[in-house]
C-alpha cells in the first residue's frame, strides 16, 4: 500500500504512474454505492460496487463493471440476471461485508434476515434505497473489467431514504434535501 492508500501493485505488477493517476482520479468521482446479488445456476454470491450507470430508458438499462479476476465473475456471467440493491446512509457495514473487508462468509452474508426474493428470484436488500432488478444482456470485455449490460424489468426507489456515496476512499452519507 502507498502512503495514499493505494495498492500500488496488481497480481504482482507494478502499477504505471497513469494507472495510478487514473485510480487517484476515479476515487474523486463521487459514486452511489451498491450491493449486486445474483442467484440461479451458478450459486448465489454478492459484491460491493460503484461502477453502476445508466445507459437508457428505453428500453431502461444500466451497467455495472466487475473485475474479471474476481472469483464472482463467472457466477454473473453464468446466472445472467441480478439486483442492484443501492444502499441507504445506514448500510455502510453492509458494504464493507460485500467488499470482502470484513472476512464474513457469503452464505452467512445472505442468512441474515435482511433479504426477500424478487420477482425474478434474485437476493434483493429489503432496505436498499434503490432496488434494480434484471437480465444481463451483454457482457463486454474491456481491459481487467467486464462491462455487464443489465436490461431492468423491476425497479423499486424509497423516497424517504438518505444515500451512501464513496469519494476519496471514504463513505460518505448524503442526506436528500426537502423540496
Amino acid at each position: 500500500m502507498s502512503a495514499t492508500g493505494v495498492n500500488n501493485t496488481t497480481k504482482g505488477n507494478t502499477l504505471s504512474q497513469e494507472q495510478l493517476a487514473f485510480r487517484n482520479a476515479m476515487a474523486h468521482l463521487p459514486a452511489a454505492v451498491s450491493v449486486i446479488t445474483t442467484n440461479g445456476v451458478a450459486g448465489r454470491c454478492g459484491i460491493t460496487a460503484s461502477a453502476v450507470c445508466s445507459v437508457t430508458d428505453s428500453p431502461p438499462t444500466v451497467l455495472v463493471c466487475i473485475n474479471r479476476g474476481s472469483a464472482m465473475h463467472d457466477i454473473f456471467k453464468e446466472n445472467a440476471h441480478l439486483c442492484i440493491n443501492v444502499l441507504s446512509d445506514e448500510q455502510e457495514q453492509l458494504a464493507m461485508h460485500f467488499s470482502g473487508a470484513t472476512k464474513v462468509a457469503m452464505e452467512e452474508r445472505f442468512s441474515w434476515d435482511i433479504w426477500e426474493e424478487g420477482p425474478l428470484r434474485q437476493p434483493v436488500l429489503s432496505a436498499a434505497l434503490v432496488k434494480l432488478q434484471g437480465r444481463i444482456k451483454e457482457f463486454k470485455e474491456v481491459g481487467s473489467h467486464s462491462v455487464m449490460f443489465v436490461e431492468l424489468s423491476d425497479i423499486h426507489v424509497s423516497e424517504e431514504k438518505d444515500s451512501l456515496i464513496y469519494f476519496n476512499r471514504l463513505f460518505h452519507k448524503v442526506k436528500r434535501m426537502a423540496i
